[in-house]
């Protein structure tokens, strides 16, 4: 890009660039070289192509009826229709509060599972049995947790990169799949990069499902379900 810069640099500042995460002075300075450097050109040119690649193998399913309502309920606040649903039938991430979250938590998950199978890993596919990636976050990043489950060990790789417990408190992971009820994956290690074992009956439920982290007393929740306030958010996507 410039003498000044290394190309690893180069590569990741590309790769922010392609998923919207520099901010507007980055973009521009950026995009100002972009316009007069034909070896970033042919980066980001790369890059793209390999973001695009990532839906090939994603074969087209009708959504059913109900997608819509759904869309126009969480993001357009249809009254008619929310209006009309009672309290019963919402699922378990209508009561916690926690749709709207999930959409920025989408994209945050399918930002690292692209950096990790496109930038740091391109030419060995996904790393180790990894099956499942999520990164639960809350709104204002103040808790960034990312998650990979490794078939092979049965475990999830767990680093929180972001966030801390509170004093005599504990941080604890919740799986949430489809309408069902929570179910705790355990409490957070403390250090910061560590495993969590998954049953694999909890496997089977990954796909599909949501990662939820809550505040908790130390030790964990001395209930079935999170007893204090919900932090973070995120789906997991498959690797």
């Amino acid at each position: 890009m410039t003498d000044e810069i290394e190309k690893e640099d180069e590569v990741a500042l590309t790769a922010e660039y392609v998923l919207g995460l520099l901010s507007q002075n980055e973009v521009a300075a950026y995009e100002n070289v972009l316009g007069v450097d034909p070896d970033l050109r042919a980066e980001y040119a790369f890059q793209a192509d390999r973001m695009v690649a990532l839906t090939d193998d994603i074969a087209p399913v009708t959504p059913p009826p109900h997608v819509l309502r759904r869309i126009n309920e969480v993001l357009f606040h249809d009254a008619v229709t929310a209006n009309s649903a009672s309290v019963r039938g919402k699922s378990w991430l209508q009561r916690l509060g926690l749709i709207p979250a999930i959409a920025g938590g989408l994209v945050a998950a399918l930002a690292a599972l692209w950096f990790v199978t496109t930038v740091l890993a391109p030419q060995d596919g996904p790393i180790g049995g990894t099956t499942y990636v999520a990164q639960t976050a809350a709104a204002d990043e103040s808790l960034v947790v990312q998650t990979s489950y490794d078939a092979a060990a049965g475990n999830l790789v767990v680093n929180r990169a972001v966030g801390d417990a509170r004093p005599g408190r504990s941080l604890e992971l919740w799986l949430i799949a489809g309408d069902n009820p929570p179910v705790s994956l355990g409490v957070l290690p403390e250090s910061r990069i560590g495993t969590m074992p998954v049953s694999p009956d909890l496997a089977l439920a990954l796909s599909g499902g949501t990662l939820a982290i809550s505040d908790e007393p130390l030790g964990g929740s001395p209930n079935d379900g999170p007893t204090g306030d919900v932090l973070a958010v995120g789906p997991v996507i498959d690797a």
